[in-house]
């Protein structure tokens, strides 16, 4: 959908971005299933993904190439190791890492905080360490390709979280991939002078509105500031670029009434 949340909260909406996002992921999930078999059936609708019903791992697997966002938040205030490793000392806001990191969090219920969380919780207690051990490959495959994929388009993937689920037995993604909700992008060939310049990179994802909110003095606590038009329009505009020079393609929005249009996809496709 249209919906946007941020720091456990419902915010509005951001247009056309429930189609950007299935858009999106529906490329990467055709682009990657030889990497990571995923829960696509079809796609009958630009908002629509059909999908298997899988029995959800409790803990998402989040692959880093840079600190920056929430990890910086918290290296920056002094917390460290809660993913069962220190990081360095001296890093600064948006270094590249010498390797990509993974750093796991337990996948809340809706309105409640995602933890960080180590290796060694997950597989204590959480998740079977053959399981782990599967989604971590797969994660870090995923990311690869989305890097690599990336680089050429002029963006760098920046960092990323993967869902996977069980079904027959069989480990597999779910959710969304490489999305501007659940991955960050920034433009490539200004990474290097605003990073030495100590500036924001300009930023092609859902983190605009996370700045954003942290600027208006909210980051979670309390009741979030409206969304104005301008932030809601800014946003959508961001999604549109990211899709765009992600994908190699122009965005053509589907407009009209959008739930008519679902109900007679679903329809033409057998799906009552």
């Amino acid at each position: 959908s249209d919906r946007v949340s941020a720091f456990d909260h419902v915010l509005g909406t951001i247009p056309f971005k429930g189609q950007i996002l299935t858009e999106i992921a529906n490329f990467w999930f055709e682009k990657t299933k030889h990497i990571a078999p995923n829960h696509i059936i079809s796609s009958p609708d630009p908002q629509v993904l059909i999908a298997k019903k899988a029995k959800t791992l409790p803990v998402e697997v989040i692959v880093r190439n840079y600190i920056t966002g929430s990890l910086w938040r918290e290296y920056s205030s002094g917390i460290n190791g809660q993913y069962g490793f220190d990081l360095p000392d001296g890093l600064k806001k948006d270094q590249r890492f010498d390797e990509v990191i993974l750093t796991p969090s337990t996948k809340a219920e809706y309105g409640l905080h995602d933890e960080p969380i180590s290796r060694d919780k997950i597989i204590n207690g959480l998740v079977d360490e053959d399981i782990y051990s599967q989604a971590e490959e797969y994660a870090l495959k995923l990311f690869d390709e989305g890097k690599q994929w990336a680089d050429k388009q002029g963006l760098i993937l920046v960092d990323t979280k993967y869902e996977f689920g069980i079904v027959n037995d069989e480990l597999i993604v779910i959710d969304e991939i490489h999305t501007p909700d659940s991955s960050r992008f920034w433009v490539k060939d200004e990474y290097e002078a605003r990073f030495n310049a100590g500036k924001p990179q300009k930023m092609l994802d859902k983190e605009n509105i996370r700045q954003w909110l942290i600027d208006q003095g909210f980051s979670g606590e309390g009741t979030p500031p409206e969304l104005s038009d301008e932030i809601r329009v800014s946003l959508a505009e961001h999604y549109m670029e990211l899709y765009s020079v992600l994908l190699g393609k122009k965005f053509i929005p589907s407009t009209g009434d959008v739930e008519k249009r679902v109900i007679n996809n679903l329809k033409n496709y057998g799906y009552e």
